[in-house]
């Protein structure tokens, strides 16, 4: 009678390493990209895990892989932050309320994992940190008065080869030489000081109170009556942009304006500032349509106002509040979700990482 052969130790042996370079390949090649949220809940699978999501290293590495924009955190006047993700399952921060900060604060500006705060009283001294870890940074005060609202933008671009995560903080502030003009602060953590530039920006348009962008070295803030203000951070040189709709955002590593008229959300793209200095009868448009979003308002439901707008975009997903609800459309599936409530509250897009502050 034929009883078969049983395994040999060598073949098991063999599966065991199977097994053994699979769970390698899933720590080394798919936890970097991962967020926060989903690395602190794993680091409960196995002793490994744990000390391989706690390490520094593994923290730069996941701040280089991961780019999802997670959540939003906003903020009505006098109350504390909170946070609304797009994935309450995957995106999260221990803290919403960022108590683990010294001081009360107004959130203000957000980069790849970085979130500035300001406090509230006292010196208002500005706070970055990764709501995600808990850690922070006071940093020094300004040389010039940024107002009560700064329009602040923070540029914090992650690099495999740059292990500390330098950033820099760049604040538009009315002129106290000129009338209508607009100087620049800005803020280097590699040299850990304010420096106020010597460019002045003319115009008689006052900055709306809405978050800047920055695209490919130059720094955009919103203006009243369509116009952008643009800052280059290497000539350190500014100039208004003209004709822009909706809300600023970055798609495909292009400047895009988002707007909405009903239902329907069009993205343009920056194509070229100097259609004004152009001859008569060019075809050169500052801003060409890119793409049209017809959405299917049955889904979205009655909101406390007629017109609903977008307050974030990128090449993934697109943010509309309607005056109560906020809600996410997804480029891809074409899906919509609410995501919270939130009435007159200031919206900050935040991505999920573990960068080191």
């Amino acid at each position: 009678m034929d009883r078969g052969k049983r395994p040999s130790k060598s073949i098991v042996g063999g599966n065991n390493k199977i097994y053994m370079d699979l769970k390698d390949i899933i720590r080394e090649y798919t936890l970097p990209f991962l967020p926060a949220k989903s690395l602190f809940r794993f680091t409960g699978v196995c002793r490994d895990w744990k000390m391989q999501i706690s390490t520094p290293f593994f923290a730069h590495n996941q701040s280089n892989s991961f780019h999802s924009v997670s959540g939003l955190f906003y903020q009505i006047a006098g109350d504390p932050p909170s946070f609304i993700s797009l994935d309450p399952k995957a995106y999260g921060v221990p803290d919403p309320s960022l108590k683990f900060l010294p001081v009360p604060v107004d959130i203000r500006a957000s980069s790849n994992g970085l979130l500035c705060c300001q406090a509230r009283t006292g010196d208002k001294a500005y706070y970055m940190c990764n709501p995600a870890t808990k850690m922070w940074q006071k940093l020094p005060k300004p040389e010039a008065d940024h107002g009560i609202d700064p329009a602040l933008v923070v540029i914090f671009e992650p690099s495999l080869l740059n292990f500390v995560a330098d950033y820099k903080l760049v604040c538009a502030f009315p002129s106290t030489d000129l009338d209508d003009g607009y100087e620049f602060e800005i803020y280097s953590s590699a040299e850990g000081c304010w420096r106020v530039s010597r460019e002045i920006c003319l115009g008689d348009r006052k900055l709306l109170p809405s978050p800047g962008v920055h695209v490919n070295g130059i720094v955009y803030w919103q203006m009243k009556h369509s116009v952008l203000v643009a800052f280059d951070l290497a000539k350190e040189r500014s100039q208004l942009i003209y004709g822009m709709k909706g809300t600023l955002c970055v798609m495909q590593g292009k400047l895009c304006s988002v707007s909405m008229h009903g239902w329907t959300v069009t993205v343009n793209v920056l194509s070229n500032v100097y259609s004004n200095t152009m001859e008569m009868h060019s075809k050169a448009r500052t801003w060409v349509q890119k793409r049209v979003i017809n959405l299917d308002h049955s889904r979205l439901g009655a909101g406390a106002c007629k017109q609903p707008s977008v307050v974030f975009a990128n090449n993934d997903t697109v943010v509309i509040h309607d005056g109560t609800t906020i809600f996410s459309y997804d480029m891809k599936t074409k899906e919509t979700s609410a995501l919270g409530n939130a009435v007159g509250a200031r919206l900050i897009a935040y991505i999920n990482n573990l960068v080191h502050v």
